[in-house]
């Protein structure tokens, strides 16, 4: 399964998250069919952007509670001090991505910003 993570500022459009989480998929070769699930905080529930674009590509939004996104910081590849501030995470986008993901969930590689948006890709189960 792989799920894309997703992390923004507010206001973000459905078109600003769809270039990111494509961004991130051409980064390692794979397509949006690929996709099983779109993660992001809970906090972020009410951006309509994230929203729409989980939508527009007919894949499940799973809300990451705070709770979870702190059990994956540790395995967080990259750290910003803007969402450590809000959040207490190194990583929206790769802490919910690998909580959405599962136990045995791994990063594709770093979260990618792209714009207000940043992306990451993690995997469970055997590699496709």
């Amino acid at each position: 399964m792989i799920v894309a993570g997703v992390g923004s500022k507010r206001g973000v459009t459905a078109e600003d998250v769809l270039a990111a989480i494509d961004a991130a998929l051409e980064r390692v070769n794979l397509t949006r069919d690929m996709l099983k699930v779109i993660a992001t905080p809970a906090v972020k529930g009410g951006e309509a952007g994230i929203a729409e674009a989980a939508a527009q590509l007919g894949l499940p939004l799973v809300l990451v509670p705070q709770g979870q996104l702190e059990a994956m910081a540790e395995r967080a590849q990259t750290h910003s001090e803007r969402v450590v501030a809000l959040l207490r995470i190194p990583s929206a986008a790769e802490t919910a991505a690998l909580a959405a993901c599962g136990l045995d969930a791994q990063l594709l590689g770093p979260r990618l910003a792209l714009g207000s948006v940043t992306c990451a890709l993690a995997r469970s189960g055997p590699a496709q």
